[in-house]
């Protein structure tokens, strides 16, 4: 891949503690929302759970050296909420501690440690009291923030509040998939919004915290959204144009305005009118919302494909974008079809469609005018996977993904938009939500009876590019310092 990226542009890959680490309760840790969901008959396929997943609380320097064999410059993990502070009481030291462990080993390994607060799982303690449906719940995830910043913020520059609000609000307590499992219009809503307070309590309280420690300028905080592009399956029918207006506003307007423009859009609160959205929404709540941001995280895996008309009795049900609802209560028959633009889909039966990446990124940086500089904080793809004869992995479908879709980032550059780094989904083969251990996104393959790490053929190209962006940033500072 022959291209210059900007100086600084950070090539990385992420992960979620829930679907990685196991030791679901080892060393003082309690149910997270995830542990009680997998509990529920017919929740997850296969009836897997997250107790052990592919073992990371136990293998964690293995995997460091692993990530610094390919040559990433930063990793994205999340810390888990019910290991630091079990039943959202007290914090666990032992908990910390292993956090403690992975920042140290990040650095002494020279990879960028990029951390996310919450990545969906909440203590089921806290669930059991409303979970984000109850506004306290904004205020205890602020108390855990300064818990985990005042242990890790000396070292830790990078913070993420939420990874993908939509998917631990609407998905989890309006559309029922992920969870807690909920299926409550208002419920949701009332997450969406306890969500966003949660974001800027958190940040403002972080930022307080980084001043006193003489931290402020280092610090580099944000939140990471999971955006699309809603896509009218026929552009010139207007039922098809309302639906793709209706599911662009519930999945990405919602998160995007209050965040940077400090108000709800005006059209989707019409839309959820019956839910009384605005009597969540307390006086000085968007203010709190719209703190500053120093970067915004975007995940994107696929558009959308939207149409406004309901299936005929014969025709056959469309496949779903999952954890996206077929349908969602707050945009009437809407659904989303794939695929219908006779393009290749992935193991989920999502588009692959580099284009999609590239518009969303020029369209962010057109409409938003005080956007902050942008990550790409996952993107990547679940395909079936074989081992050879010859012990090796060769996904070249995901190899030709991800290569597609860092030259479309790179596309995006060209056109204006401030990407300033990449992270591919995932680092391993894990625990994928309600999917179990079904589907695998890695670029390492994961033996889940032995724990054995494979690299995948995408894993070698992706240390390919890295290695020549590095060479080539290594080349101009060479060149720079003989002018």
């Amino acid at each position: 891949m022959n291209r210059t990226w900007p100086d600084g542009f950070l090539w990385g890959s992420a992960t979620a503690a829930a679907q990685i680490e196991g030791a679901a309760h080892e060393d003082g840790k309690e149910d997270s929302i995830w542990d009680a969901f997998a509990r529920v008959p017919l929740a997850i396929a296969g009836g897997d759970t997250p107790e052990v997943a592919v073992d990371h609380y136990h293998r964690m320097p293995q995997d460091v050296a692993l990530m610094a064999s390919l040559g990433l410059q930063s990793y994205r993990f999340s810390t888990s909420w019910a290991r630091v502070k079990p039943g959202d009481r007290a914090v666990n030291p032992a908990g910390l501690a292993f956090y403690d462990r992975l920042v140290d080993e990040l650095l002494g390994a020279g990879i960028l440690p990029w951390l996310t607060l919450y990545h969906w799982d909440l203590p089921q303690a806290l669930e059991e009291k409303g979970g984000w449906a109850t506004r306290d719940t904004a205020y205890r995830f602020r108390d855990y923030a300064v818990a985990v910043y005042d242990a890790l913020g000396d070292r830790v520059d990078h913070w993420t509040t939420f990874n993908e609000p939509l998917c631990s609000s609407l998905i989890g307590y309006a559309g029922g998939e992920h969870a807690p499992g909920r299926r409550e219009p208002r419920a949701g809503l009332a997450a969406l919004h306890h969500q966003h307070l949660a974001h800027g309590l958190a940040a403002s309280a972080i930022r307080s915290r980084a001043g006193e420690r003489g931290k402020a300028e280092e610090l580099k905080l944000g939140i990471t959204l999971n955006l699309t592009t809603a896509v009218p399956n026929d552009p010139a029918d207007p039922v098809d144009r309302e639906a793709a207006r209706r599911i662009d506003g519930l999945w990405n307007r919602m998160y995007l305005e209050p965040l940077l423009l400090g108000s709800y859009p005006a059209d989707v609160l019409e839309d959820v009118r019956e839910h009384r959205f605005e009597e969540l929404v307390h006086d000085g709540d968007l203010a709190t919302i719209a703190q500053p941001l120093d970067f915004l995280g975007v995940n994107h895996y696929h558009d959308d494909n939207v149409s406004g008309h309901p299936l005929g009795p014969d025709e056959p049900a469309p496949v779903v974008p999952t954890p996206r609802p077929t349908s969602s209560p707050f945009v009437g028959s809407e659904y989303v079809t794939f695929p219908s633009r006779h393009l290749p889909t992935t193991a989920m039966g999502w588009e692959v469609n580099p284009d999609g990446l590239c518009a969303l990124l020029v369209r962010l940086t057109r409409d938003y005018p005080t956007l902050p500089p942008l990550y790409i904080t996952e993107n990547g793809a679940a395909y079936e996977d074989v081992v050879s004869a010859d012990g090796r992995v060769h996904d070249s479908e995901r190899e030709a993904y991800i290569l597609a879709h860092i030259d479309a980032v790179g596309r995006a550059i060209d056109e204006g938009a401030d990407v300033r780094g990449y992270f591919v989904w995932s680092l391993l083969d894990n625990f994928e939500w309600a999917w179990g251990y079904a589907k695998r996104f890695g670029i390492v393959r994961v033996d889940y009876e032995t724990q054995e790490r494979t690299v995948k053929d995408s894993g070698r190209a992706f240390a390919q590019v890295i290695a020549a962006a590095r060479a080539e940033g290594a080349a101009e500072e060479v060149a720079a310092s003989r002018v």
